[in-house]
């Protein structure tokens, strides 16, 4: 059975989900994830991703943003151990973080889509806007696990690319709205 690549993320509702922890990230308007009234219930899904997950996959910049924060991050513990992949073309092997489980470097789409044949469970993309448009336009990408926020930008990254595109059918398999405006939608790729 071949593994599930699923994108998770939060999103504004114009789609932006450029630096939503911070300015640090690089927009000017980061950290709008904090803007929005905290709801528990909101997040459950980040929790519920984290007895799915059996690998994570990075592009070169999200990897560099996250590796050196996410092996001592509680909220993150549970991935330390597991394995990950970073699709770049110019990433070095040495300048991969040590001590965060197993880490390989994928140099083409090619490569994803024979890591996804092999065994084993689903493998979450965190981040990485460009690189997963670039796995949605492949066809690579199963599922997308979105939170999305009250909030519109306008400029910023974003997963789907705004390109003529062949129509891409979505089931919804789980929705939920809280009180802080938060929406969650989980769609599976149909093919």
């Amino acid at each position: 059975m071949a593994r599930e690549l699923v994108w998770t993320g939060f999103m504004t509702l114009d789609g932006v989900v450029d630096s939503p922890g911070g300015e640090v990230e690089g927009h000017r308007s980061g950290g709008w994830v904090f803007t929005t009234d905290f709801v528990p219930e909101a997040f459950a899904l980040k929790g519920e991703e984290l007895d799915e997950t059996t690998a994570l996959m990075f592009g070169r910049r999200s990897y560099e943003a996250f590796a050196p924060i996410w092996p001592g991050s509680e909220d993150h513990a549970a991935y330390k151990e597991l394995p990950k992949y970073v699709v770049s073309g110019t990433l070095g092997e040495d300048q991969l973080v040590g001590g965060w489980g197993p880490t390989e470097i994928m140099r083409t789409l090619d490569d994803v889509a024979a890591l996804k044949k092999g065994d084993g469970g689903a493998i979450f993309i965190h981040g990485s806007a460009e690189l997963a448009r670039n796995l949605a336009d492949a066809d690579l990408i199963d599922r997308y696990n979105l939170l999305v926020f009250p909030v519109l930008l306008g400029a910023g990254k974003r997963v789907f690319t705004a390109a003529d595109r062949d129509q891409q059918r979505l089931r919804l398999r789980d929705s939920a709205s809280y009180s802080n405006g938060v929406v969650k939608v989980v769609y599976d790729v149909v093919r």
